[in-house]
């Protein structure tokens, strides 16, 4: 395990969730994905390109949803709980 897999504190999860995102927007090159130690879980927080947060987001916020189960579901291999949210 190099060091900056250390550095992040689910690493599941959060190539799971770069993944999907990257899928989804216009600009994946401007995806950046950062992780957060909080109270007995683990904060990620996702920046997207201009433009690309509704599309992250989805109607009615469906997509965002969708994303924070698949990503809640990988964090399990990680041995963590996680909260996604999703900056402009």
């Amino acid at each position: 395990m190099s060091d900056h897999e250390n550095s992040i504190p689910a690493p599941v999860a959060t190539a799971v969730l770069e993944h999907v995102v990257r899928s989804i927007v216009d600009d994946p090159d401007a995806v950046r994905v950062e992780g957060a130690h909080g109270r007995n879980r683990v904060r990620l927080e996702v920046r997207v390109g201009p433009g690309d947060l509704g599309r992250v987001i989805g109607r009615r916020g469906r997509t965002a949803q969708s994303i924070r189960t698949l990503v809640r579901a990988a964090a399990a291999r990680d041995g963590v709980e996680v909260d996604v949210d999703f900056a402009d």
